[in-house]
């Protein structure tokens, strides 16, 4: 008489299968992501309170009912600007991934298939721009160009391309010298429709778990350049810019610092999460 594994078994072993598969993993930082992506679309509807809104009479207001991340300086409901800057948070992340990824992608698919002496420039290039802690020549970039998102964007992309580069330039170094690549030349297909059509798709792997990874660092230098006042201006929500705000106020009014910096926290570890569980899944199908 055969007997069915009990319930708790049963769970057990399927928790067991997708943390080992990383399903648990991409799932967990895949609702996280998703989670705040909803609340920034939702923002209008879900915001209890305008996130300009200033009101003397309630500043500093301890987390209530009424105010559940409770009030900043300036009486503004701090819950409210939170759920606002997220969707300032998660644009800084995407934007300012989109445009090194590109750029960098293009650049070293192109140095690792043509070599030479356009291959030795762009690694010296490379070798010039990783000479510079990352931070620095972007706030230098910014100081230059002056405060704002627009800036922001500008210096990721002409300080992040370089990771992107590197990884695309090793992979195509490798495919082309690969029996399919050889096949493609000897048929006589051109070389853009060599490198883009056949090489560059089997050499994104890393560099689009790569990506994700990446969205960490650039939702945490966005935030840092907002603190610093070179990133998104007041009065805009921005969850860097009110730990700023807060700062003065962390030992009267901790709520102010604390919320807004859970936010990072929590959206980072998310981006965390989903890169390594899309590495483990994409790992497993190679």
């Amino acid at each position: 008489m055969s007997h069915s594994p009990s319930p708790t078994l049963s769970l057990r072993w399927r928790l067991g299968w997708n943390l080992r598969n990383g399903r648990l993993t991409l799932y967990c930082g895949l609702a996280i992501v998703l989670g705040w992506c909803l609340l920034a679309l939702c923002a209008p509807w879900i915001a209890p309170f305008d996130p300009l809104m200033q009101n003397g009479e309630l500043r500093l207001a301890a987390p209530s009912l009424a105010h559940p991340f409770g009030t900043d300086n300036f009486g503004r409901d701090v819950l409210s600007r939170v759920i606002w800057g997220a969707r300032t948070d998660l644009q800084m992340a995407l934007i300012g991934v989109i445009f090194p990824f590109l750029l960098g992608t293009c650049i070293g698919a192109i140095s690792g298939y043509i070599g030479g002496l356009l291959d030795n420039a762009c690694m010296r290039l490379i070798d010039i721009v990783l000479a510079f802690p990352f931070l620095v020549l972007m706030l230098a970039i910014m100081a230059i160009l002056g405060p704002g998102l627009g800036s922001f964007y500008i210096a990721m992309a002409l300080v992040g391309w370089v990771s992107y580069a590197r990884l695309i330039r090793s992979q195509i170094l490798v495919l082309k010298e690969s029996d399919f690549a050889l096949a493609a030349r000897s048929l006589g297909f051109s070389h853009r429709r060599t490198l883009f059509g056949h090489l560059l798709p089997n050499a994104l792997f890393g560099s689009v778990v790569f990506c994700m990874s990446d969205a960490v660092l650039v939702l945490l230098n966005g935030a840092a350049v907002s603190y610093l006042g070179l990133g998104v201006q007041p009065p805009t929500p921005e969850w860097g810019s009110m730990v700023a705000e807060g700062q003065s106020f962390i030992t009267s009014a901790w709520w102010i610092c604390t919320f807004p910096g859970l936010a990072v926290v929590t959206l980072a570890m998310g981006f965390s999460l989903l890169a390594d569980g899309v590495a483990e899944r994409l790992g497993d199908r190679s």
